[in-house]
């Protein structure tokens, strides 16, 4: 890439990561108020906690070029869905369904595409549901409609993502064999304990009623 073409590259991306931040904000305060409202007036809060990343420049440009498409804005926002993402830990496998019908059910929320890896589990064993969420936000020149990606998952799966993340990471994502069985079979014992733990959960809330 030309000195000049890469340099208006990185311009338009930096324009567009705080687009993508606000984005972000948006979907973090509609959570933080869900959170809030449900330790103040429920028994039980599906939401154990919240993080927020944005894609770094040098990982938005790999994308790009990967996919093969040019990098403006229109063309990232159209072929790249992943560069704003919210994540949340729930307790149970329910609040994790709970907590995004309470997101796709506002007004100002546009459901684009949902994964859901937790009724299909990959073949590593990772069980998330992923949503792919349209939400506006509010500029100078007026509102721009903002895609950011959500990922839900219980607490338990939560750890084992995070760990076979770094493992692939520190391995160049060259996991062994043995080990890659050995997170297969872990995927399915947290699968199993989640399993548990919500009917444990489902059985004391009805004897409380």
């Amino acid at each position: 890439i030309a000195k000049t073409t890469l340099y208006e590259n990185v311009s338009e991306l930096m324009k567009m990561q705080q687009i993508y931040e606000a984005g972000i904000k948006e979907i973090r305060t509609k959570l933080e108020i869900l959170d809030a409202e449900f330790k103040v007036k429920h028994d039980h809060n599906p939401i154990h906690h919240i993080e927020s990343r944005l894609n770094s420049l040098e990982s938005i440009l790999k994308k790009a070029i990967n996919k093969d498409i040019p990098v403006t804005e229109r063309s990232l926002e159209e072929n790249i869905h992943d560069i704003a993402g919210v994540r949340v830990s729930c307790n149970y496998v329910d609040d994790v369904y709970k907590v995004a019908q309470l997101l796709t059910d506002q007004d100002d929320i546009r459901l684009v595409e949902v994964k859901d890896y937790i009724a299909n589990p990959k073949e590593s064993g990772y069980m998330s549901l992923h949503l792919v969420l349209e939400v506006p936000i509010f500029l100078s020149e007026g509102s721009k409609p903002i895609h950011v990606e959500v990922q839900l998952r219980t607490i338990a799966t939560d750890f084992w993502g995070s760990s076979q993340h770094k493992l692939k990471y520190k391995t160049d994502n060259n996991v062994p064999e043995d080990i890659k069985e050995e997170l297969q079979e872990c995927a399915k014992t947290i699968s199993e304990l989640d399993l548990k733990m919500q009917n444990i959960h489902n059985r004391l809330n009805k004897k409380r009623v």
